[in-house]
C-alpha cells in the first residue's frame, strides 16, 4: 500500500512557523528563514515557474519528494497562506484535499492541480486521497494541526524533517500535545552545509 508521509522545515529549537503566521505573513515572522535551503534547488524553482537552481543532495530530497507524492493533504490555515503566493500552475502538479469547516467549490488550476474541499474530517481526505493518487504516496503538508491529527490517528508512516541551523524563539511547534508515546525509528540522515533532513518511520508503540 502506498504511504502517508509529511515533510516540514524546522529550527533547532523546534518551530515549523514563527509567530503570527497569517496569509499576509506566511510562515509567520521568520519562518521564512526555516526553508531558505530551498530556495535556490533546480527541482523547487522549476515547480515555482522559475528557472536555474542547483542540483546537489537537497535538490535530490525536494525532487525525490514530489516524485512519490500523488495527492496532497493540508489545512484549510495552509492554503490560505498560500492561495495568493502559489503562482499558477501552483508547485503541486497533483490533486490537493483542504481540510476546512467551511466547504466551498473545487478550485481548478493549471498542471494538474485541483484543490478539493473536505469538510467531514482526515479519513475522507485521505480516503479521497489515496484513490486520486493512483497508487503513489499521499504527502501531508501541514500546517502543523493537520500533521499532528495524523499521527494522533495513526495514519502517518513516516516523517521527514528538515532541521534548519536557526533558533527562531517562538512561534508554532508541531510536536506540541503530541502524545509522549509517539515512536519515531530513524531511517535516514542526509546532511548539507545549509539543513539536515531527518527521515523517521512511525510505529506502534
Amino acid at each position: 500500500m502506498s504511504k502517508v508521509f509529511a515533510s516540514l522545515g524546522m529550527s533547532l529549537d523546534g518551530f515549523i512557523a514563527g509567530p503570527g503566521s497569517a496569509p499576509d505573513n506566511p510562515l509567520g515572522d521568520g519562518g521564512m528563514r526555516i526553508h531558505e535551503w530551498v530556495f535556490g534547488v533546480e527541482s523547487w524553482r522549476e515547480r515555482q515557474s522559475i528557472g536555474g537552481g542547483q542540483t546537489n543532495q537537497d535538490d535530490d530530497i525536494v525532487q525525490g519528494n514530489f516524485a512519490r507524492a500523488g495527492a496532497y493533504i493540508m489545512g484549510r490555515h495552509m492554503f490560505a497562506e498560500g492561495e495568493a503566493g502559489w503562482p499558477d500552475p501552483p508547485p503541486f502538479r497533483a490533486p490537493v484535499f483542504v481540510l476546512t469547516h467551511t466547504p466551498r467549490d473545487a478550485w481548478v488550476r493549471r498542471g494538474g492541480t485541483t484543490f478539493t474541499f473536505v469538510a467531514d474530517g482526515i479519513d475522507s481526505a485521505l480516503a479521497q486521497a489515496r484513490k486520486a493518487a493512483g497508487g503513489k504516496d499521499v504527502q501531508v503538508s501541514g500546517g502543523a494541526e493537520t500533521v499532528r491529527q495524523f499521527i494522533e490517528a495513526g495514519l502517518l508512516d513516516e516523517l521527514q524533517i528538515h532541521l534548519a541551523p536557526l533558533v527562531l524563539g517562538a512561534g508554532i511547534r508541531l510536536f506540541d500535545g503530541v502524545s509522549p508515546t509517539l515512536c519515531l525509528e530513524p531511517a535516514r540522515v542526509v546532511a548539507s552545509p545549509r539543513v539536515t533532513h531527518l527521515t523517521y518511520l512511525l510505529t506502534a508503540p
